[in-house]
């Protein structure tokens, strides 16, 4: 509701001007009202002026009676002029009377229509009061209302957020009771596993014992057999020697020659054996791989160069065999060997095999 404007002065003094005008408007109308309506009076009867002619002819008792005629009729006229004037004062006075009595009534309305005007503003300002308090209080009902509704719309998001809550809490709560469950049957499977890895490691570390002490036995009984193949075989060249020095020449050209080729096999039998010692068993290593080497030596029994010449289709197999000839770096056995003995051995093929290198 709008607030009501207060009056300026000049609004203030308007309206009290204009019911003055109008008011003495009324008031000069109605007096000319009542002059135009005042009953018109009866001609006033003419004054008799009395001349008073001295008759010379009339007595003195004439002339008395004449003076006191005559005074008579001044004083009838004089009364008759005092009633006309009392008539005619009588006449304004109930004008002047009928004027205030208008002017009265004039002001009686005037005061009634500014009390009437008054009561009206003041209904006005009543209602308007009574609208702004009707609006204060749909406001404040509105506003009560609204906040009722915050206040709910508060209780409901917190009961959401409570229930939320209490759900995210059971949903950790059983989460964890899930990882704990699943932590204990993990460290079950985990300690089983560990268990039988254990187990495994504890059998092939067993396996792995028994095979060290079986390839030491094997590897022990072969050097044992190379050593006496071997002292045979200087034996052998040896007794050839001898043979040589106390034989006819055709007879030790015949030994030699022979001696020769035991000499040759001799050798390829210390190059295996020395490439057993030197070797690496590689896991991929089984029995009937066969893997041919070729193999470059120097007269003083270096080993120059080691390659594969035919592969065994296993690379680890092949490398091994490689590193292992690799490893004999140099046979002094083959120091002062003859030029046509060593020959053979300048550059060569070698086939070695698992059983060879006594797997």
């Amino acid at each position: 509701m709008q607030q009501q404007r207060e009056p300026t002065a000049s609004e203030s003094y308007f309206w009290p001007s204009v019911w003055a005008i109008g008011l003495h408007v009324l008031v000069f109308g109605m007096l000319f009202v009542s002059f135009a309506m005042t009953p018109e009076l009866p001609p006033a009867k003419p004054i008799v002026q009395a001349t008073l002619y001295q008759l010379k002819s009339k007595s003195r008792a004439t002339t008395q009676t004449n003076q006191k005629i005559a005074g008579e009729a001044v004083k009838s006229a004089a009364r008759q002029t005092e009633v006309e004037q009392m008539e005619q004062k009588k006449v304004e006075q109930e004008a002047v009377k009928a004027a205030e009595q208008k002017k009265e009534e004039a002001a009686q309305k005037a005061e009634e229509a500014k009390k009437a005007d008054e009561s009206k503003k003041a209904d006005e300002a009543k209602k308007a009061d009574e609208a702004k308090k009707a609006d204060e209080a749909k406001k404040t009902a509105e506003a009560k209302k609204a906040e009722e509704k915050q206040l709910a719309d508060i209780a409901k998001k917190k009961s959401e957020e409570e229930a939320k809550k209490a759900a995210e809490e059971e949903a950790k709560k059983k989460a964890a009771e899930e990882a704990k469950k699943k932590i204990v049957e993990d460290a079950k499977k985990k300690a089983a596993e560990d268990a039988k890895k254990k187990a495994e490691a504890d059998e092939a570390k067993k396996k792995v014992a028994e095979d060290a002490k079986k390839k030491a036995a094997a590897d022990a009984a072969k050097k044992k057999s190379q050593e006496a193949a071997r002292k045979s075989a200087e034996e052998k060249k040896a007794q050839a020697l001898a043979d040589l020095l106390s034989d006819t020449p055709q007879r030790q050209q015949a030994l030699a020659d022979e001696q020769g080729d035991e000499v040759a096999g001799s050798f390829d039998d210390l190059i295996r054996a020395r490439a057993a010692e030197g070797w690496a068993r590689p896991p991929s290593a089984r029995k009937g791989m066969t893997v041919v080497l070729q193999i470059g030596m120097l007269p003083d029994g270096t080993v120059t160069t080691v390659s594969v010449s035919k592969s065994s289709g296993d690379g680890p197999f092949d490398a091994s065999a490689v590193a292992a000839v690799k490893n004999i770096g140099r046979l002094t056995e083959m120091q002062g060997m003859k030029p046509s003995d060593f020959a053979p051995y300048r550059s060569f093929k070698m086939t070695f095999t698992p059983e060879d290198l006594a797997l």
